[in-house]
């Protein structure tokens, strides 16, 4: 299969080098182009990870550049089909994503401002926290269309509901099917009514109060791995999703993933980036699904986009 398409990452912490590695694995993509502020860093990786393609039998070419606020360095990106957007702090024990919002606006903004002068039709997906204003602050940013401007929440959320599940339950994790909506944070919105165990549903294979603990340790996944780590945040599932959302962009697969995305009258809501399943494509999200939920997990969701939605609307000043 030929190679085509260049997608850049913007960070080279553990989660963007993360995200770079498995991109470049896949072996789907001509390009890969890992970015940093730290001089020599993505550099180095890349050389790194380049070394590597014998060892593991892939051809995607890994490119490391170091950039500046000011825009310099940003040329080694330029025509890139999809952006990922790891730059900003990670949390430390005790904080919350939404403790990050003042400082990882600041570089958020100059990231997204760099990328769409070089790269001004690639799909950009967001993952600094705090994730959905973020995502909504990288779209006033560059002054994308909406829907080429998605977040990744709800690809690591749903992971983490089924594993959590499968653990509890005893399974493959392949036999497990969850899913979660709304923020990412407080108001995340995980959908029992669309868990299933082997096809079952899940309320028939857990009780209510199991059910309601694992709901509850998803969406205290991401404080559960720093409060263990100490110092840094989760990178290996969040990677994950990350590189699966550039995949599907890359090969237009129109694949239906949860992210953040821009809903506008879905679920009766309106003008918002939120957690939603859609489907993804090479320009980014074709259109957001509205499924079928239980009464209750629809006024949850609501609940959820008024919260992120006084959030957004503060990020333009920032």
């Amino acid at each position: 299969m030929a190679l085509k398409g260049k997608v850049t990452v913007v960070g080279a912490g553990f989660y963007g080098s993360t995200t770079a590695l498995r991109l470049a694995e896949y072996n789907i993509f001509e390009t890969v182009v890992l970015t940093d502020i730290v001089e020599g860093k993505p550099e180095g990786l890349a050389l790194d990870m380049n070394q590597s393609r014998p060892i593991e039998g892939f051809e995607t070419k890994i490119i490391g550049a170091t950039t500046t606020p000011d825009g310099a360095g940003y040329e080694a990106t330029a025509n890139s089909d999809v952006v990922v957007i790891t730059a900003g702090l990670p949390r430390k024990p005790g904080m919350s994503r939404m403790d990050l919002i003042g400082v990882n606006a600041g570089i958020v903004r100059g990231v997204a401002e760099n990328i769409a002068k070089h790269s001004p039709s690639a799909v950009i997906i967001v993952v600094s926290n705090p994730l959905d204003e973020m995502t909504a602050l990288a779209q006033l940013a560059t002054g994308f269309p909406k829907h080429q401007v998605m977040g990744q929440a709800g690809m690591l959320d749903t992971a983490r509901f089924t594993n959590f599940v499968a653990e509890k339950v005893g399974v493959p994790v392949g036999s497990v099917k969850t899913l979660t909506l709304g923020s990412h944070g407080e108001t995340m919105v995980p959908v029992p009514s669309r868990c299933t165990v082997d096809g079952k549903p899940l309320s028939e294979i857990l009780s209510e109060a199991d059910i309601a603990e694992l709901v509850d340790r998803t969406r205290n996944g991401g404080a559960e791995v720093v409060a263990l780590l100490k110092t840094g945040s989760a990178y290996y599932a969040p990677s994950a999703a990350a590189a699966r959302m550039a995949k599907a962009v890359i090969e237009d697969s129109g694949a239906i993933m949860p992210v953040c995305a821009w809903v506008e009258g879905q679920y009766g809501i309106e003008g918002v980036y939120l957690g939603v399943e859609a489907e993804i494509g090479k320009n980014g999200i074709r259109k957001v699904i509205e499924s079928s939920l239980t009464a209750s997990e629809v006024e949850a969701l609501k609940v959820a986009a008024e919260a992120v939605r006084a959030k957004q609307a503060d990020v333009k000043d920032l």
